[in-house]
């Protein structure tokens, strides 16, 4: 299965409640964490809510 690489690159401070949610679900929790996960619906949804804070890269 295709994975993609996310990388936080902004601090979650500030952030509402329920994006920071989105980031723990998905292993960030401090700036430059780097997480795989699966190219599917379900990630591409976090990704979506949160895309202002990370940087997605295809592995």
């Amino acid at each position: 299965m295709e994975q993609i690489t996310i990388k936080l690159v902004k601090s979650l401070i500030g952030s509402k409640k329920d994006q920071i949610a989105t980031a723990h679900a998905l292993g960030l929790r401090k700036i430059g964490d780097v997480t795989t996960q699966p190219n599917n619906e379900q990630t591409k949804g976090k990704v979506a809510k949160i895309i202002h804070l990370i940087e997605v890269n295809n592995a």
